[in-house]
């Protein structure tokens, strides 16, 4: 089956803060029926079905990166579909140490297993099995008629991951979270949807001298992205995991707009594009 329309759905825009409204980072790209997660945040597998996603078709994840608010979502994701009647085994593509942390997380969950299948639960023997793919930059997935690229992002020591989904002519470039980097300018340029991370530059200011060295570091300001999309004029860019400490999302969109002049938005919970 060719899928050549593509849906991308914010599941989580949400950072380590524990904010409520905000989910874990997770993002649906969905093309015909098929569904393929980036990341897997806190509360994945329910913000999904908020979203009108059939949980038991959450079988094909890319994780970004293996910071923690965004795999806290992996026994949910592993379990919960199971449970409700997932049977393709759930594959799972991301950078090195992936497979590590999968067998850790199998091991850890094996008495809850054991319990499904050897007890009275009619669980099937299958849906229950991870395949995790540690992979390098390059295509990663062909499926259909969508082409999946992961290119490397500049997120700290260890590897860190973006996505470009193609499809039916139309291109979706998913961050994940990195300081400015020439890749990704690359890999976004001319693109019709840029899902990117940001912080507010004003809001920086505020925090303590260790964590604004961290930041600038490892993420990328909201001015900064206004210069990025300017190189890379996406039709639309979408701001996701957005740190504002303190400061507004008009306040944000501002940094943005006093660079850029395209359209963007900052995007919530549960919003398609």
């Amino acid at each position: 089956m060719m899928r050549s329309d593509l849906r991308v759905t914010l599941l989580g825009t949400g950072t380590p803060n524990a904010e409520p409204d905000r989910s874990g980072p997770a993002v649906a790209v969905t093309a015909g029926d098929k569904i393929y997660l980036v990341d897997f945040g806190p509360g994945v597998v329910r913000r999904a079905v908020a979203a009108g996603l059939d949980a038991t078709g959450l079988d094909t994840a890319l994780l970004t990166h293996l910071h923690s608010d965004h795999t806290a979502g992996y026994p949910d994701l592993v379990l919960t579909p199971w449970t409700l009647g997932r049977e393709e085994p759930l594959r799972v593509y991301g950078p090195r140490g992936l497979a590590a942390m999968t067998d850790h997380l199998l091991a850890a969950y094996a008495g809850d297993v054991r319990e499904r299948l050897d007890g009275p639960e009619p669980a099937n023997r299958t849906g229950h099995r991870v395949e995790a793919r540690e992979i390098e930059p390059g295509v990663v997935l062909r499926d259909g008629g969508i082409e999946i690229e992961a290119f490397a992002v500049d997120h700290g020591s260890r590897p860190a991951f973006g996505y470009r989904f193609t499809a039916g002519g139309r291109t979706v470039v998913i961050s994940g979270d990195t300081a400015p980097c020439d890749a990704l300018v690359e890999q976004a340029r001319g693109c019709d949807l840029l899902v990117h991370e940001v912080y507010s530059a004003a809001g920086l200011e505020k925090r303590p001298p260790e964590w604004r060295r961290y930041h600038r570091r490892m993420h990328t300001s909201a001015i900064e992205l206004g210069k990025i999309a300017l190189k890379t004029r996406p039709r639309l860019l979408v701001l996701y995991h957005q740190l504002l400490w303190g400061a507004t999302e008009e306040g944000l969109l501002g940094e943005i707009r006093a660079g850029y002049d395209g359209e963007v938005v900052s995007g919530r919970d549960l919003e398609i594009f």
